[in-house]
């Protein structure tokens, strides 16, 4: 499929991962794209490079804003983008159509095969090493993944062929529109407390998702997710796998996966591999089928993977051909990205740093047990940098408990990303709450480095055979790692 469309779309926010993947997208189908970002970043240069046309910063006269939506023919804007906003206000005044993302994704996958793949943890993961297994097969898929992959070229594929590999994000309700032929469904879980009030909202948004599977259909779900089950209890009857409903329309087919007897796609039997990752054998209905192996740790990239391999064979590849693939997937931008290493001194033993954009506490205790299952006997030291006002405020006593795996935990400022609202907290609130074997610190953002660089340098009594150090957050706490290397 060419999918051409030589429309003029102007993303607002396109700095975003999820924005800037949907503007390479339209430059590959031969459309114009021109945007704006309230800040630089690197994948900025990569669209202006690809033709697009870029302002960063923010702008409120009239005058320029009508300037730079001469020749638009549609504004595409991030939720993050409330609706006075200027340039909002702007296409208004002009007659522009003005589209959410949720309301733009249905109209940019309606004339292909939608793979959508949501959850609350592991979206990103499954959709890069799914859009990997199935280029590597010759589908040629297009694909919009939420963070960059190297193996990939970036957090977008534009292929010729049928299949569109979409990350839907339940945020914003932008999976709310999406009519996908097959789902995928790895987890469901209480997050951003600052849309869903309660477990029982994010229950209902994923249930809403399901049941849009075409009819005919396939949802790929993990059965050992207790969110996961919940939404297939409460899904409609005709949602049930198997057979035509009443009305003589073929229902939607479950398939689930897991490490659970009984599933349909099961991993058992979990060792460690000499390079840090993990090996499994698989079993579909209950036959072994081959032996997985994923190069980085943790349960969380078998199950993961679990779910890429059969929605791959769900759509006609062949089981070994995905596992091989599936071996040499090396990961997604900011997940258990290895940010660099430092050699031992007389002071202290070899560092090893490790960046992750965990910042839910599911996230963190399966990032800190695959850090541990790595690390051997170093020790394993976290920066965590908690991420808005309202998930701490909502989930403060589980996040204080999911350090278990840590030694020593540094707690800096939090990241209010889109709030204005503290809240009365604050990170060392965090970090009075958390028990760890050694210490858990507050430190300020701007002490941040020069702490760590000097417990680091005197941490040989403690930690003789070295650290293994996790920066944890979707802030700017991936800034941390590369400042900390270049100070010791």
């Amino acid at each position: 499929m060419t999918g051409e469309n030589s429309q003029h779309v102007r993303f607002l926010g396109i700095a975003g991962s999820g924005l800037s993947a949907l503007a390479h997208v339209h430059l590959a189908r031969r459309g114009v794209v021109s945007g704006s970002d309230a800040q630089d970043a690197p994948r900025l240069e990569v669209l202006r490079a690809a033709g697009a046309r870029v302002r960063v910063g923010t702008v409120t006269d009239p005058a320029v804003l009508d300037a730079e939506l001469d020749g638009v023919d549609v504004v595409v804007a991030s939720s993050a983008f409330p609706d006075d906003h200027p340039e909002l206000l702007a296409a208004r005044r002009r007659g522009i159509p003005i589209r959410r993302r949720s309301e733009w994704l249905p109209e940019l996958t309606a004339d292909y095969d939608l793979v959508a793949v949501a959850g609350s943890h592991g979206k990103t993961s499954t959709s890069a090493m799914l859009a990997l297994v199935l280029r590597a097969a010759g589908v040629d898929p297009t694909a919009v993944i939420g963070a960059e992959v190297a193996q990939l070229g970036g957090n977008a594929l534009v292929g010729a062929g049928r299949v569109f590999v979409l990350e839907a994000d339940e945020y914003g309700g932008a999976f709310a529109n999406l009519d996908p032929a097959l789902a995928v469904i790895t987890n469901v879980e209480w997050e951003h407390p600052d849309l869903f009030p309660d477990e029982a909202s994010v229950r209902r948004a994923f249930t809403a998702f399901a049941a849009r599977v075409r009819p005919g259909g396939t949802l790929v779900v993990c059965g050992d997710d207790p969110g996961v089950q919940a939404v297939l209890a409460a899904l409609p009857a005709a949602q049930a796998h198997g057979h035509e409903d009443g009305c003589g329309h073929e229902r939607v087919r479950i398939v689930d996966y897991g490490l659970e007897p009984g599933r349909a796609w099961q991993a058992v039997d979990l060792r460690g591999t000499p390079g840090g990752g993990l090996r499994a054998t698989v079993r579909h209905d209950g036959d072994d089928v081959g032996t997985l192996t994923v190069a980085l740790p943790g349960v969380h990239t078998v199950l993961n993977a679990l779910a890429a391999l059969a929605v791959a064979t769900e759509l006609g590849l062949a089981v070994p051909q995905t596992l091989v693939t599936l071996a040499t997937f090396t990961g997604a931008d900011r997940r258990f990205t290895l940010v660099g290493t430092a050699a031992q001194t007389d002071r202290r033993g070899p560092l090893e740093v490790v960046d992750d954009y965990a910042h839910h506490p599911t996230e963190i205790r399966a990032t800190l047990a695959a850090a541990r299952q790595r690390a051997g006997s170093r020790s394993v030291w976290v920066a965590v940098q908690p991420h808005t006002f309202s998930r701490l405020a909502a989930l403060m006593d589980d996040f204080a408990d999911a350090f278990a795996d840590a030694d020593r935990v540094y707690v800096t400022d939090i990241y209010a990303a889109r709030e204005h609202d503290t809240l009365g907290l604050h990170a060392g609130d965090l970090a009075k709450k958390i028990s760890v074997p050694e210490a858990t610190h507050y430190v300020p953002w701007d002490e941040l480095t020069g702490r760590l660089a000097t417990d680091l340098s005197a941490s040989r009594p403690t930690a003789p055979d070295g650290v293994l150090l996790l920066t944890l957050g979707a802030g700017t706490i991936t800034e941390i790692g590369p400042r900390l290397l270049a100070a010791l």
